[in-house]
């Protein structure tokens, strides 16, 4: 067995108890709430507040709980570097759900606007009044 192929199995053995408070730590060390950390992992994953204590009192590992999740439709707007690669470019399907849920911890804890981290598109806006440019129409408004 590679190193790699030990470091896979390590990552996929892994708590979500033993990681969630490192990720508490993070967070409010950088003046955010461990209500907000709730809310994105809760956005991403779907699951509810139950369900995460749920996962953290049973020891479940981040497999178990993403076999458990119904991953967010806008999860793939999720991009940029994570540990040096970029999250998008991942390949194996629970390797990227974890660096997804990585990336938007770290944007909480660097100050991100939580409406940007949950992804949340914005309204599609039109103008109330269609842009003219029609210049006698414009004088012609002035003289009424």
């Amino acid at each position: 067995m590679d190193t790699s192929e030990r470091a896979q199995q390590r990552i996929r053995a892994l708590t979500f108890a033993s990681v969630y408070p490192l990720y508490v730590q993070k967070v409010e060390r950088k003046g955010r709430t461990t209500a907000e950390l709730d809310e994105v992992i809760r956005w991403l994953t779907g699951l509810e507040d139950a369900d995460l204590a749920r996962h953290l009192t049973e020891g479940s590992t981040f497999v178990e709980i993403f076999d458990d999740a119904t991953l967010n439709p806008n999860a793939h707007l999720i991009t940029g570097v994570i540990c040096g690669v970029r999250v998008e470019d991942i390949t194996d399907p629970f390797m990227q759900k974890l660096r997804y849920l990585d990336k938007l911890v770290d944007e909480l804890a660097r100050g991100k606007a939580l409406e940007k981290i949950l992804r949340t598109p914005a309204a599609a806006t039109t103008p109330a009044e269609p842009l003219r440019n029609d210049r006698a129409a414009m004088f012609r408004s002035v003289g009424t």
